[in-house]
Protein backbone atom coordinates (compact mmCIF):
# COMPACT_ATOMS: atom_id res chain seq x y z
CA UNK A 1 0.00 0.00 0.00
CA UNK A 2 1.45 3.21 -1.06
CA UNK A 3 0.77 6.89 0.26
CA UNK A 4 0.92 9.76 -2.29
CA UNK A 5 1.87 12.64 -0.45
CA UNK A 6 -1.09 15.69 -2.50
CA UNK A 7 -0.08 19.08 -1.48
CA UNK A 8 1.70 17.72 1.71
CA UNK A 9 -1.50 16.81 3.21
CA UNK A 10 -0.78 13.59 4.50
CA UNK A 11 2.06 14.70 6.73
CA UNK A 12 0.29 17.85 8.28
CA UNK A 13 -2.90 15.75 9.31
CA UNK A 14 -0.18 13.39 10.48
CA UNK A 15 1.68 16.19 12.37
CA UNK A 16 -1.13 17.97 13.81
CA UNK A 17 -2.47 14.68 15.21
CA UNK A 18 0.84 13.58 16.80
CA UNK A 19 0.96 16.87 18.09
CA UNK A 20 -2.81 16.70 20.03
CA UNK A 21 -1.76 13.51 21.13
CA UNK A 22 1.45 14.67 22.83
CA UNK A 23 -0.54 18.19 24.22
CA UNK A 24 -3.49 15.67 25.73
CA UNK A 25 -0.70 13.50 27.84
CA UNK A 26 1.14 16.51 28.76
CA UNK A 27 -2.41 17.27 30.24
CA UNK A 28 -3.04 14.40 32.51
CA UNK A 29 -2.39 13.76 36.43
CA UNK A 30 -2.18 10.83 38.24
CA UNK A 31 -5.76 11.51 39.44
CA UNK A 32 -7.55 11.94 35.79
CA UNK A 33 -8.07 14.93 37.08
CA UNK A 34 -10.11 14.51 39.81
CA UNK A 35 -9.85 16.70 43.22
CA UNK A 36 -11.82 17.04 46.02
CA UNK A 37 -13.01 20.86 47.36
CA UNK A 38 -9.40 21.54 49.05
CA UNK A 39 -7.85 20.58 45.67
CA UNK A 40 -6.10 17.48 47.09
CA UNK A 41 -6.73 13.85 45.36
CA UNK A 42 -9.93 11.86 46.39
CA UNK A 43 -8.95 8.73 48.25
CA UNK A 44 -8.90 5.55 46.10
CA UNK A 45 -11.32 3.13 46.51
CA UNK A 46 -9.99 -0.20 47.53
CA UNK A 47 -11.50 -3.87 46.26
CA UNK A 48 -12.39 -3.95 49.68
CA UNK A 49 -14.53 -1.22 49.51
CA UNK A 50 -16.14 -2.25 46.31
CA UNK A 51 -16.98 -5.82 47.48
CA UNK A 52 -18.24 -3.97 50.67
CA UNK A 53 -21.96 -5.41 52.13
CA UNK A 54 -24.82 -2.60 51.04
CA UNK A 55 -28.05 -3.69 52.04
CA UNK A 56 -30.68 -2.95 48.75
CA UNK A 57 -33.41 -1.60 49.96
CA UNK A 58 -37.25 -3.25 49.36
CA UNK A 59 -40.87 -2.43 49.89
CA UNK A 60 -42.93 -4.25 51.77
CA UNK A 61 -46.13 -5.69 50.23
CA UNK A 62 -48.41 -2.70 51.05
CA UNK A 63 -46.56 -0.46 51.43
CA UNK A 64 -45.51 1.45 48.14
CA UNK A 65 -49.53 3.19 47.50
CA UNK A 66 -50.84 5.52 49.78
CA UNK A 67 -54.67 6.92 48.99
CA UNK A 68 -56.23 10.10 51.38
CA UNK A 69 -59.55 10.44 51.41
CA UNK A 70 -61.78 13.54 51.90
CA UNK A 71 -63.36 13.79 55.78
CA UNK A 72 -65.65 11.03 56.23
CA UNK A 73 -64.88 9.00 52.66
CA UNK A 74 -62.83 6.45 54.08
CA UNK A 75 -62.42 3.61 50.77
CA UNK A 76 -65.03 5.57 48.77
CA UNK A 77 -63.14 6.32 45.42
CA UNK A 78 -64.76 9.00 45.02
CA UNK A 79 -63.48 10.83 48.15
CA UNK A 80 -60.06 10.52 47.23
CA UNK A 81 -58.17 13.38 47.42
CA UNK A 82 -54.59 12.11 46.25
CA UNK A 83 -53.33 8.60 45.34
CA UNK A 84 -49.30 7.97 46.08
CA UNK A 85 -47.50 5.46 44.83
CA UNK A 86 -43.34 4.92 45.22
CA UNK A 87 -41.68 3.68 41.81
CA UNK A 88 -38.10 3.50 42.74
CA UNK A 89 -35.88 2.81 45.76
CA UNK A 90 -31.77 3.28 46.03
CA UNK A 91 -29.36 3.96 48.93
CA UNK A 92 -25.45 4.67 49.26
CA UNK A 93 -23.48 3.32 52.21
CA UNK A 94 -20.51 4.59 54.24
CA UNK A 95 -18.71 2.80 56.64
CA UNK A 96 -16.51 3.83 59.51
CA UNK A 97 -16.01 3.39 63.79
CA UNK A 98 -18.19 -0.32 63.23
CA UNK A 99 -21.17 1.67 62.45
CA UNK A 100 -22.70 1.98 58.68
CA UNK A 101 -24.61 5.10 57.67
CA UNK A 102 -27.06 4.91 54.91
CA UNK A 103 -28.59 8.12 52.50
CA UNK A 104 -31.59 6.21 51.48
CA UNK A 105 -34.02 7.49 48.74
CA UNK A 106 -37.32 7.20 47.62
CA UNK A 107 -39.41 8.37 44.37
CA UNK A 108 -42.36 8.59 43.36
CA UNK A 109 -45.94 9.93 41.57
CA UNK A 110 -48.58 12.15 43.27
CA UNK A 111 -52.26 11.56 41.50
CA UNK A 112 -54.55 13.79 42.60
CA UNK A 113 -58.47 12.22 43.02
CA UNK A 114 -62.06 13.28 42.21
CA UNK A 115 -61.69 15.46 45.69
CA UNK A 116 -58.30 16.52 44.89
CA UNK A 117 -57.26 19.97 44.70
CA UNK A 118 -53.92 22.20 44.57
CA UNK A 119 -52.10 22.37 47.64
CA UNK A 120 -49.43 20.89 50.25
CA UNK A 121 -49.21 16.90 50.49
CA UNK A 122 -48.19 15.23 53.49
CA UNK A 123 -47.18 11.50 53.20
CA UNK A 124 -46.02 8.82 55.74
CA UNK A 125 -43.17 7.83 54.82
CA UNK A 126 -41.32 4.95 56.72
CA UNK A 127 -37.34 3.66 56.58
CA UNK A 128 -36.55 0.61 58.82
CA UNK A 129 -33.63 -1.51 59.18
CA UNK A 130 -33.88 -4.91 60.48
CA UNK A 131 -31.92 -8.12 61.93
CA UNK A 132 -34.53 -11.01 62.30
CA UNK A 133 -36.72 -9.73 64.66
CA UNK A 134 -34.38 -6.70 65.66
CA UNK A 135 -35.35 -3.35 64.47
CA UNK A 136 -32.12 -1.77 64.31
CA UNK A 137 -33.24 1.88 62.91
CA UNK A 138 -36.98 3.26 62.09
CA UNK A 139 -38.11 6.74 61.66
CA UNK A 140 -41.46 8.02 60.25
CA UNK A 141 -41.15 10.75 58.01
CA UNK A 142 -43.68 13.64 57.51
CA UNK A 143 -42.81 14.27 54.00
CA UNK A 144 -44.91 17.70 52.28
CA UNK A 145 -45.31 18.00 48.55
CA UNK A 146 -46.78 20.68 46.92
CA UNK A 147 -49.14 19.13 44.21
CA UNK A 148 -51.21 20.68 41.80
CA UNK A 149 -54.31 19.56 39.61
CA UNK A 150 -52.24 17.01 37.58
CA UNK A 151 -49.63 14.26 39.13
CA UNK A 152 -46.54 15.26 40.59
CA UNK A 153 -43.34 13.55 41.17
CA UNK A 154 -41.53 13.21 44.41
CA UNK A 155 -38.17 12.59 45.77
CA UNK A 156 -37.29 11.79 49.46
CA UNK A 157 -34.58 10.67 51.09
CA UNK A 158 -33.35 9.99 54.53
CA UNK A 159 -29.57 10.60 54.89
CA UNK A 160 -28.94 9.66 58.32
CA UNK A 161 -30.17 5.95 58.62
CA UNK A 162 -27.02 4.60 60.97
CA UNK A 163 -26.74 1.19 63.06
CA UNK A 164 -24.02 -0.90 63.96
CA UNK A 165 -22.09 -2.45 61.12
CA UNK A 166 -22.97 -5.52 60.23
CA UNK A 167 -21.48 -8.94 60.80
CA UNK A 168 -22.91 -10.79 57.76
CA UNK A 169 -25.49 -9.92 55.29
CA UNK A 170 -28.42 -10.60 57.41
CA UNK A 171 -29.66 -6.38 57.62
CA UNK A 172 -32.64 -5.91 55.54
CA UNK A 173 -33.72 -2.26 55.19
CA UNK A 174 -37.76 -1.67 54.15
CA UNK A 175 -39.07 2.00 52.94
CA UNK A 176 -42.49 2.92 52.12
CA UNK A 177 -45.70 4.93 53.60
CA UNK A 178 -47.02 4.24 57.19
CA UNK A 179 -50.17 5.13 57.99
CA UNK A 180 -49.62 4.19 61.45
CA UNK A 181 -52.08 2.23 63.46
CA UNK A 182 -55.94 2.78 62.07
CA UNK A 183 -57.52 5.66 64.35
CA UNK A 184 -59.85 4.45 67.25
CA UNK A 185 -63.64 5.56 66.69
Amino acid sequence: MAFRFVNGRLLTAFSVSSFILVVAGCQSSGNNGVETADGSAPPKVTQEDLRAFCPQVKLREGTAYFNTYAKGGQDDPSKIIYQASISDVTRSCARGDGTMTMNVAVAGRIVPGPAGSAGNITMPIRIAVVRGDEVLYSKLHQHQVSAGAASTQFVFNDAAVSFPMPNDRSVQVFAGFDEGPPSKK
